[in-house]
């Protein structure tokens, strides 16, 4: 396809707009680039008169190594979206992942409000839905946490914590000083500013759960202050003043269950929840989710929905109807590789409906537990599927009839449907047991089998490269090695055993169904995988012949992450006990010898390559280190990364290797640019080694 065919589609779409998403168009490849470079859109807000939907889009640049995000206005009546604000820099949780932005119509349907880090600094700002113009309005000198608007729209209200100074000084101070090893220091990074928040190096601590971490001062109180937005007069909020929501605990209301999601009606008093319910033992959670709302303002019990479209179904969002006695849940359902529907709820009547079925994600282009843009009539949501990256629809709440609003990957789309379309699988193992997953079927070279790629963990909408987007699952396709991501089924089992032994069931009856059908050579298999994906894929590693070899990004259960570990204290042992039954290696040196591959290095026959983050590659060195020394491993880390590696740049690093590693392994290819000479020098003495290993075996 020509560079001026591409340009002409992205205009037939949406205008002269959409020319800020154009890059050269590959009609025979979907190159790792382009899936990073997809360009993702979050938050659709509807203004309060139903008429346009607010969102923003966000997109990677390699060239700069950031991301560029824009809020757009758009009106639903096919009017071409306009382009209000710039985004600034993408906030991120301590895991690396974007964090949603919040978004807030002013109730005259003129601005919308929104926080940005621009120039280093969290403010609320302020857009012309016209696209007129934007600016900050806090100027404060510490970074907002939150913000609302009262009185009508006449004033915004916004939190802050410590200032940035006060933050800096604090870093300067533990610098100066030597900084004091207590539980709250992350061991095994840099001790400071070693990991960015708020766009910035920064100073990290453990928080409160497991191995989040905040920023130094994190616990300083919220601190609100009100603008008046006519005036710009500032005052301080002190106690009832603060802005609040509230709530009610869903057992006053006689709602069964875990609590686990509650919404109240905007402009009314009506709760509704979400809570767990059924047999849990031996799991995180309890199994079974129950949909329950107050039906009138003034209910004090609740009532259940009972229909079979709402029991024993994977209920995983909910939101209010504006004007309407009914609550829109959406269901993801396992049985269907997380397939998304949303149907509304008649708290009155109890009648339930069907809105819209999809075969991805319709509440959201990356997190199923996102939320659409609602009024009276209709939605707006971001769609996604598997081979099918985000678009901006909106639905008729009454008819479920489905129009593209805003579609800025629709080169991409058309590329992925004519050189990487995936099917869904569903296959069930020796136990009975169904699982689910997503299957690129290779480009043959010629009439034998395919090699095959696995990815374990969670398949949502479109998929770029697994959990972490770190194997680029359509590029690997179409150089000939068939790939596969395959959704671990619902629920958390607590014995660690039966759980990694699930994921390696699922990848084993994968392989057996693949390689009957001959789509795939069942001696040319590779795997890789992040956080529990990482855990399957060396518990596979050590406990089966399936792989030739394997790709881990993160970090496993070791002596040295025990050790470095352990300093968190009361609340990582219990975590040890609570999800592997381990105490210390010399308390349960058996059960140490059974999960750790420390113990189990002789059980390694795949060569396996780490990419981990800076902020955790310590905690894998005791059984990565034998394994590099004896030419059985690669290892890469990437400096200034948490759990889920976001730098542009080192993405694009880690998905080009796990490309070349899987081809040089599965299909004896090596890239000819000389500037990976060095990596196949490494490869090919791995690759020697384990030939002398295998003819000096008895």
């Amino acid at each position: 396809m020509s560079m001026l065919k591409c340009i002409v589609r992205y205009l037939l779409v949406a205008g002269a707009l959409l020319a800020a998403f154009v890059s050269v168009c590959h009609a025979d490849v979907v190159s790792p680039r382009l899936l990073l470079e997809v360009a993702d859109i979050a938050s659709p807000t509807m203004s309060p008169d139903g008429r346009n939907v607010a969102f923003r889009v966000e997109r990677a640049s390699v060239e700069r190594n950031t991301y560029d995000t824009m809020w757009y206005v758009q009106g639903l009546d096919d009017a071409l979206p306009v382009r209000v604000a710039d985004g600034g820099v993408p906030l991120r949780d301590s895991a690396g992942g974007s964090l949603p932005p919040k978004v807030l119509w002013s109730p005259d349907n003129r601005w919308i409000y929104y926080s940005a880090l621009v120039d280093g600094k969290i403010d609320v700002w302020r857009a012309a839905a016209d696209g007129s113009g934007a600016e900050a309005l806090t100027h404060d000198a510490a970074d907002v946490r939150d913000f609302a608007l009262g009185e009508g729209g006449r004033v915004l209200r916004y939190s802050v914590g410590a200032t940035r100074e006060e933050v800096r000084s604090a870093e300067q101070a533990e610098y100066d000083q030597g900084i004091h090893i207590d539980d709250t220091v992350p061991i095994g990074q840099d001790l400071y500013r070693s990991g960015y928040v708020g766009g910035r190096m920064a100073t990290q601590r453990f928080s409160k759960v497991w191995f989040d971490r905040a920023p130094l001062l994190a616990d300083v109180p919220d601190r609100w202050t009100e603008i008046d937005l006519a005036t710009g007069a500032r005052r301080a909020l002190a106690g009832s003043g603060v802005p609040s929501v509230p709530s009610l605990v869903p057992g006053k209301a006689d709602v069964d269950g875990d609590p686990w999601k509650s919404v109240r009606e905007p402009h009314g008093g009506r709760v509704v929840w979400l809570t767990r319910i059924g047999d849990g033992r031996g799991q995180q959670q309890r199994p079974d989710v129950q949909l329950s709302a107050l039906p009138r303002v003034h209910a004090i019990r609740a009532v259940r929905c009972v229909s079979a479209q709402c029991t024993g179904k994977a209920i995983t969002e909910i939101q209010w109807r504006p004007g309407h006695d009914e609550v829109l849940f959406t269901v993801t359902d396992p049985d269907l590789g997380l397939a998304q529907s949303i149907l509304r709820w008649n708290v009155g009547t109890g009648e339930v409906r069907v809105v819209v079925k999809t075969r991805g994600l319709v509440d959201g282009g990356r997190d199923p537990a996102s939320s659409c843009g609602v009024s009276a009539e209709k939605l707006v949501c971001v769609t996604a599927e598997a081979d099918r990256p985000p678009r901006l629809e909106r639905i008729d709440l009454e008819s479920g009839k489905r129009d593209v609003l805003f579609d800025p990957n629709a080169a991409l789309a058309s590329d992925m449907a004519k050189v990487a379309p995936t099917r869904l699988l569903r296959w069930e193992d020796k136990q009975g047991r169904w699982f689910t997953g997503q299957f690129y079927s290779a480009r043959r070279g010629g009439d034998g089998p395919a090699p095959l790629f696995v990815t374990y963990y969670s398949c949502p909408g479109f998929i770029r490269g697994g959990v972490g987007d770190e194997w680029p699952l359509a590029s690997l396709a179409q150089a000939g090695i068939s790939a596969l991501c395959i959704n671990r089924r619902p629920g958390y089992t607590m014995d660690a055993v039966a759980r990694y032994g699930e994921g390696l069931a699922a990848v084993e009856s994968a392989i057996d169904l693949l390689s009957k059908e001959g789509e795939v050579d069942r001696a040319r298999v590779g795997m890789g995988g992040l956080s529990y994906g990482s855990e399957v894929t060396m518990w596979t590693v050590t406990q089966s012949n399936l792989l030739a070899a394997a790709s881990v990004t993160t970090p496993v259960l070791s002596p040295s992450y025990y050790l470095i570990g352990s300093m968190k204290g009361a609340a990582f042992f219990k975590g040890l006990r609570d999800m592997w039954g381990l105490g210390s290696p010399s308390e349960t040196p058996e059960r140490w010898k059974t999960l750790s591959p420390a113990f189990q290095l002789d059980r390694i026959r795949a060569p396996i390559l780490f990419q981990h983050s800076e902020q955790e590659y310590m905690y894998a060195l005791d059984y990565e280190i034998p394994l590099i020394r004896e030419h059985r491993a690669d290892l890469y880390v990437f400096p200034n990364e948490p759990h889920q590696k976001f730098q542009p740049k080192h993405k694009l690093a880690v998905y080009e290797r796990n490309f070349d590693w899987f081809r040089f392994w599965l299909q004896g290819y090596e890239d000819p640019t000389p500037s990976k000479k060095v990596q196949y020098v490494r490869w090919r003495a791995m690759r020697e080694h384990a030939r002398q290993g295998r003819s000096s075996t008895p």
